[in-house]
């Protein structure tokens, strides 16, 4: 008999498990984009005549405002802080906003906003980050621009 209620106790814990989703970590982090552009690797990796300016950042005389486009960046967290894959993920969608932006004859990307899970939240100093158990992610979406020198 109580063999039987064991038995009858974890198989209602374990389908008590099985039916409750499980919780995954997502920790929201606002942090500044001047980090992320001082790092050794932004300054190997980032052309130092392109430009990039958050919205609400005051920007040099925009000549030519050209496509919008998103960077949705990821990368392992695993051994790293996750400020430190928030810069990581943050300067890959950097480098990838300015290849294409160059790619269209752009000096600049402007009115920079995060745009995680299509939600835009503009800072003129600072971008979000989302960081899991194991994925870092910074989605960007700015506007390619000519701006003057």
């Amino acid at each position: 008999m109580k063999h039987a209620l064991s038995i009858v106790a974890m198989t209602l814990c374990a389908s008590a498990m099985l039916s409750t989703p499980a919780m995954a970590r997502d920790t929201k982090y606002m942090l500044p984009l001047k980090d992320v552009l001082e790092m050794p690797e932004a300054k190997e990796k980032l052309d130092d005549s392109f430009r990039f300016y958050l919205s609400g950042q005051k920007t040099p005389k925009v000549l030519q405002r050209m496509e919008s486009d998103i960077s949705n960046r990821k990368t392992n967290g695993v051994g790293k802080s996750d400020e430190d894959g928030c810069r990581w993920a943050a300067l890959s969608a950097l480098i990838s906003l300015q290849d294409k932006a160059k790619s269209l004859g752009a000096n600049a990307v402007v009115d920079i906003v995060s745009y995680y899970k299509k939600n835009e939240v503009a800072s003129p100093t600072d971008y979000e980050c989302h960081a899991g158990a194991v994925v870092v992610g910074v989605a960007l979406k700015g506007t390619y621009a000519k701006v003057a020198n």
